[in-house]
């Protein structure tokens, strides 16, 4: 065994509280090189009484290590631990004094969790892991009243560009809540709402003011309690990081310099407040002068942006908060952002801006998820683009999944594209079939899902703005099979627990071959996904010893012969089975 690649951390995401009770502990290994791991546990204070060994079950693996995990109730609430490891005959044990072919004797230099403390645990919200989210781009979904438009508004459905209005507005949104609810979402989240000159609402001068153009704060009050009425959660969209240039704040910072109130409100270098060669002389977001960036250190800042963040939980009974540029806040910020807002609202959902790895954020004293864009990239890589193979989308996957805790990995905000991303329609070259894999797999893989407004009734378009086309409320116009599909999915996923928070794991992923198997499985039922990401019609197998197999989608019996499952698949096709566990 390769004693170098062996590796736990006695923190964060390698031993973690789950819940009040129970600790998850995880140890690396060299891929295919261990075939069995033990976590050996117990109470330092009453060791013989308490002492138990736990199998310890391969959850992940990437292209380098293999990645294994044991669920731990301990008497106590507090645990000693070590580990051991097998391959053939030989066996090593590994604990924090380090690693050793003899069996160290309990419990001194073992691991240490001291105690599960409450207030530690990590707890994202429940409702997060039932949720299906819709985002909507508000300017660009309805225009339920033309009374509000803003001045030039052009005809609904032209080219969109970084200036345009289409004059979409909250009433719009309201008019089709029953078409979110027959597609079968259950979760809203609105790019910013509040006052702001552009139609993206990203650069905010009012913060506890709606845009006059998507219409009043009664009129979003009334939006949020007939999503209530309906089932219907909602999250909005919080500019911390900047400001708009008409701020009045900023405003006065440009008319009075550093004698200006406001001057440490913001982050500027130097006096007067300009653009020299394309640098603002303050800090912005990118080099925007019209985006200037908060210095959230500030108390009159910090305190200036919890109330708004309190405000609207308390005015319109939030459900939630998207974060934008949260990577670059500071981390004392966010801690107490998380403290006001689940002051609030215990059962708010908050989720990150973040498009890297995010585990500093995920530790349960700031975020409950980000948005989950290393999984669009490899997802859309593998199912749009084709350009890896099962083995190395496996791989990337596994990574993925051992960057946090499973309660993080529960309710991680999982999309196809946004906002800020081309179409993930046009990214598979619009051929559907490409694009029903990548659905596929997001409403049967962990995590929360988010739908983009338009995708599922064939929305195209590139990088932004061309991504931020108006919403078609043509019948004829609509891919309406499109629309039954993911109609179909998301109901699926919806009815079985196991697609939301069962067990995940690949049982198929070849090299040179992009046909793949995975399964999603609880104490109630066990699915298994069968895709076939080639351009060519294919048969596979895979052994099984249940005869009690149906597709999940027909309800047509899939038998099992001679102890295989057999699957014909056609070029870009899937399917997917179940039984129920008796």
């Amino acid at each position: 065994m390769q004693l170098e690649a062996f590796y736990h951390g006695p923190k964060n995401l390698w031993a973690y509280a789950y819940d009040n009770e129970t600790l998850h502990l995880r140890v690396r290994t060299k891929r295919d090189d261990v075939q069995r791991v033990y976590a050996v546990t117990g109470d330092k204070y009453d060791w013989e009484r308490t002492t138990h060994t736990y199998p310890m079950e391969k959850f992940a693996s990437d292209s380098i290590f293999d990645y294994w995990e044991a669920q731990v109730k301990p008497a106590y609430r507090r645990l000693n631990y070590a580990f051991r490891f097998e391959a053939g005959t030989e066996a090593l044990w590994m604990c924090e004094s380090g690693i050793s072919h003899e069996e160290p004797y309990p419990p001194g230099g073992y691991y240490t969790f001291p105690y599960i403390h409450e207030i530690d645990v990590f707890n994202p919200p429940d409702w997060a892991k039932e949720a299906v989210f819709y985002q909507l781009f508000p300017e660009r979904f309805a225009n339920g009243d033309p009374s509000n438009d803003p001045e030039g508004v052009e005809p609904w459905g032209g080219q969109p560009t970084r200036e345009n209005f289409f004059g979409g507005d909250l009433k719009g949104v309201q008019d089709h809540l029953d078409y979110l609810l027959d597609l079968g979402i259950n979760a809203i989240y609105f790019t910013p709402l509040f006052k702001s000159p552009s139609n993206h609402k990203y650069d905010t001068i009012d913060y506890r003011t709606v845009d006059p153009h998507f219409g009043t704060n009664e009129q979003l009050k009334e939006l949020v309690e007939a999503c209530h009425d309906k089932g219907i959660r909602v999250m909005l969209d919080a500019v911390f990081n900047h400001c708009g240039y008409e701020f009045p704040p900023f405003q006065d910072v440009l008319k009075h310099g550093k004698d200006s109130k406001y001057a440490d409100w913001f982050h500027v270098k130097e006096f007067p407040l300009e653009v020299r060669d394309g640098i603002p002389t303050y800090d912005t977001f990118g080099f925007f002068e019209h985006m200037p960036k908060f210095n959230t250190a500030n108390p009159e800042v910090k305190e200036y942006l919890l109330d708004v963040a309190r405000y609207w939980i308390g005015e319109i009974k939030l459900d939630g908060w998207r974060l934008d540029v949260a990577d670059e806040i500071d981390h004392h910020f966010w801690r107490d952002f998380r403290r006001i807002v689940k002051e609030a609202n215990p059962d708010a959902y908050i989720v990150g801006e973040v498009w890297n790895d995010s585990i500093m954020w995920l530790l349960g004293d700031q975020f409950d998820s980000v948005m989950n864009y290393p999984f669009s990239n490899k997802v859309l890589e593998f199912f749009a683009a084709g350009e890896r193979d099962g083995i190395s989308f496996a791989n990337d996957m596994g990574a993925l999944l051992t960057r946090y805790p499973k309660q993080a990995n529960e309710v991680i905000f999982n999309l196809l594209c946004s906002h800020d991303t081309p179409r993930a329609l046009t990214l598979c070259g619009e051929d559907k079939r490409r694009l029903k894999l990548c659905v596929v797999y997001l409403l049967t893989y962990m995590g929360t899902p988010c739908i983009f407004y338009g995708d599922e009734i064939g929305l195209s378009g590139g990088g932004d703005p061309d991504c931020r086309q108006c919403m078609e409320w043509d019948f004829d116009k609509q891919d309406r099979e499109l629309f039954d599909f993911y109609k179909l999915l998301i109901g699926l996923r919806k009815k079985h627990g196991a697609l939301r928070d069962g067990r995940f794991r690949f049982l198929k992923a070849d090299p040179h071959d992009r046909r793949i198997i995975y399964e999603r499985m609880d104490g109630k039922m066990h699915f298994l996904i069968w895709m076939n990401n080639e351009e060519t019609p294919t048969d596979m197998e895979y052994p099984l010893e249940t005869n009690d197999w149906k597709d999940a989608l027909s309800e047509e019996p899939v038998p099992v012969k001679d102890g295989k499952m057999k699957i014909h698949l056609d070029e870009l096709g899937y399917r997917i089975v179940y039984r129920q566990i008796k």
